[in-house]
């Protein structure tokens, strides 16, 4: 999912009236269905052609069973059931020396799984709509808790995406902000202890925070160790966030970072990739008065036009391979389009999702690319 947004704001209103459209199966699916209705064909034919002394006509009851597996409307089964239950009837006319029982047999097999697949559509067409509509709150916090930074920014082009590790959640721990204030561009990515509503209410209050601060706290360094005194004033919970603040002066683009135990930005110039590693290493918030001594240090970075600076979560450079291998996004980085952030974010996602192995990723993934454009 494109941090980005999708769509206007206004579309949140239509998306919860909206029916989510069947999912379309997958091809090996498709193929196993469409086997399986062949071999349904073969059985009758095959009862037509064995005479009047045997029949096989139970198996027609699997045909609703099949039908229900590619739909979300009841009455699909149904009438599957139905036109069965005729040909079942046509093949008791062929058979009528069999004994009652054992049409009888067949015509209740039918019909009641005929019932019990049509109550399983309906069953989960009911589960789909409700998971649509809690997928659909859920985007809808996410624009109100993470907003889609400005394209351009004073000097800066800006680019974000942000995937969460549950499909279904859309939405974790990982949080990122950009603010234009009287002290310059200030921005910061982050990413909360733990998942779950906790996590992200933890970052509901560390953005709030940040939102306020920055534009009243001319100092970088100061803001984030204010950031750190919010997360000690919440309730105890144990929770910290690992966190970057960068801050550009609009006037000569002079940049600072405050790394606040997150892992470590990376900066390109041209075809080489820096590590931005601090010279004093800092806790993350929410921990500075028990691991640090009460402060942080900003540390000044000296950008050059072109210049692209990725800062990223550990959903990014921690995520695995098949094999267990570690994602090397140092390497990665180099060889990714130089253009713009929205180039190198393009790349990078799709990068990531051909290196993770199938179970997808493991953690919240945020990454946020700055380019300097003068």
């Amino acid at each position: 999912m494109s941090a980005s947004g999708e769509g206007p704001e206004g579309a949140a209103a239509p998306d919860a009236v909206r029916q989510p459209a069947p999912p379309r199966l997958p091809r090996r699916t498709r193929l196993l269905l469409g086997g399986a209705f062949l071999l349904l064909v073969g059985a009758v034919v095959t009862d037509l052609l064995t005479g009047p002394g045997s029949t096989i006509s139970p198996v027609l009851a699997a045909a609703p069973v099949l039908v229900g597996a590619t739909t979300r409307r009841a009455r699909v089964p149904l009438a599957t059931g139905a036109a069965a239950v005729v040909v079942a009837g046509l093949l008791e006319e062929a058979n009528s020396h069999l004994p009652l029982s054992v049409h009888l047999v067949s015509l209740i097999t039918i019909t009641a799984t005929t019932l019990a697949s049509t109550a399983n559509v309906v069953l989960i067409a009911a589960r789909e709509r409700e998971l649509f509509q809690v997928r659909t709150v859920a985007e809808a916090a996410q624009r109100a808790l993470l907003r889609p930074p400005p394209e351009r920014i004073g000097p800066l082009r800006i680019a974000v995406r942000y995937v969460a590790a549950a499909a279904e959640a859309r939405i974790g721990g990982d949080l990122y902000e950009v603010v234009d204030t009287p002290f310059g561009i200030r921005i910061l990515l982050g990413d909360v202890q733990g998942h779950g509503l906790p996590a992200v209410e933890t970052a509901a209050d560390v953005l709030g925070a940040f939102r306020t601060a920055a534009r009243t706290e001319p100092d970088l360094a100061r803001l984030a160790e204010h950031l750190d005194a919010t997360l000690a004033g919440r309730p105890s919970d144990g929770r910290f966030v690992t966190a970057v603040l960068l801050g550009v002066d609009r006037g000569d683009n002079a940049a600072l970072l405050v790394n606040c135990g997150h892992p470590h930005p990376l900066l390109r110039r041209a075809d080489r990739v820096t590590e931005l590693v601090p010279t004093r290493h800092a806790p993350p918030l929410g921990l500075l008065g028990l691991l640090g001594d009460g402060r942080y240090t900003a540390e000044p970075v000296d950008p050059w036009p072109g210049d692209l600076l990725l800062l990223y979560t550990d959903g990014v450079s921690e995520a695995r391979d098949a094999a267990g291998e570690f994602y090397p996004l140092p390497d990665r980085f180099a060889g990714l389009p130089a253009g713009t952030p929205e180039d190198l974010m393009d790349a990078l996602l799709p990068d990531l999702a051909s290196w993770v192995s199938p179970g997808g990723l493991a953690d919240d993934a945020a990454a946020l690319a700055v380019r300097w454009d003068r």
